[in-house]
């Protein structure tokens, strides 16, 4: 199941719709599975932060390995039913086929709702704000703007898509009383959305930012605007990492390590190198 239904099932569930790079030195030597090496659990499958072993995540876990001198090793899993069966599976106890859990694992919600019903881990570290957005071909869709009566009434004539099972996807069915079901079009993931957009057959995307983002790439035919009517109750949330919960070492030298690549621009140089904006939480 693709990630983005995790993230969906978690947040509905929760009730909300420069430098050089130096080692860190803690006054304990973190806790790792493997003396040298930090095993680091990135989803399978979910450009941009991490496919084939490659993206925004893969290359932040690769860089807190450096500042912590350790080798990095990414472990890509597939999404389970939810993000409380990630965690378990690559977190803190790993998965009933075999695979055994990871020393840290990144792109995880930073949500209090989250974090009560794990205690078996520590959720921390955010490291970035992903938020929702509408990719549109600007000749077809107003910017939107205002309340989704107005925003959205322009869908009433054009197609929208949406990656099926997604949040923008429960969005887009339920608002207005779902008066907009029948010109929203369902896709696998947000690529093929946007490929769909370029080929004229949506007006536009609903997604998560850093998708659409990586989607359009470097091209001025569309535009990107965020999604900030009050209708919309998850308009962002903070990503951040998790390990487990009695691992107060490899915590701190992480919590460490992530400030340190903020500080000096290594972060913010990672989601532009991938064409993407960082966004602070």
């Amino acid at each position: 199941m693709k990630s983005k239904t995790t993230f969906r099932a978690l947040l509905l569930s929760a009730g909300l719709v420069l430098g050089a790079a130096t080692s860190v030195v803690a006054a304990e030597a973190p806790q790792t599975q493997e003396e040298g090496r930090l095993r680091i659990a990135v989803y399978n499958d979910y450009p941009p932060y991490s496919n084939e072993g490659k993206g925004v995540d893969v290359a932040i876990g690769k860089e807190l390995a450096k500042r912590l001198g350790l080798q990095a090793d990414i472990v890509s899993f597939t999404a389970d039913e939810d993000m409380n069966d990630d965690l378990r599976n690559m977190v803190w106890k790993g998965h009933y086929l075999g695979t055994r859990p990871a020393d840290v694992m990144l792109h995880v919600p930073v949500d209090n709702y989250l974090a009560s019903r794990n205690e078996q881990v520590k959720i921390f570290g955010p490291y970035h704000l992903e938020t929702m957005a509408i990719a549109r071909n600007p000749q077809r869709v107003p910017p939107v703007v205002g309340s989704a009566a107005r925003a959205l009434e322009v869908f009433t004539r054009e197609k929208i898509g949406v990656e099926i099972a997604s949040l923008g996807d429960d969005f887009m069915l339920s608002i207005l009383n779902g008066r907009l079901r029948e010109n929203v079009s369902h896709f696998p993931n947000v690529s093929q959305a946007v490929e769909a957009m370029k080929n004229g057959e949506v007006a536009a995307v609903m997604g998560t930012r850093a998708e659409l983002e990586s989607a359009l790439g470097n091209q001025s035919t569309y535009e990107i605007s965020s999604v900030e009517m009050p209708e919309l109750r998850i308009k962002g949330w903070p990503l951040g990492m998790a390990v487990k919960a009695e691992n107060d070492s490899l915590e701190q030298a992480l919590s460490v390590a992530m400030q340190e690549i903020q500080r000096d621009g290594t972060l913010s140089k990672i989601f532009e190198a991938h064409g993407l904006t960082h966004r602070t939480p």
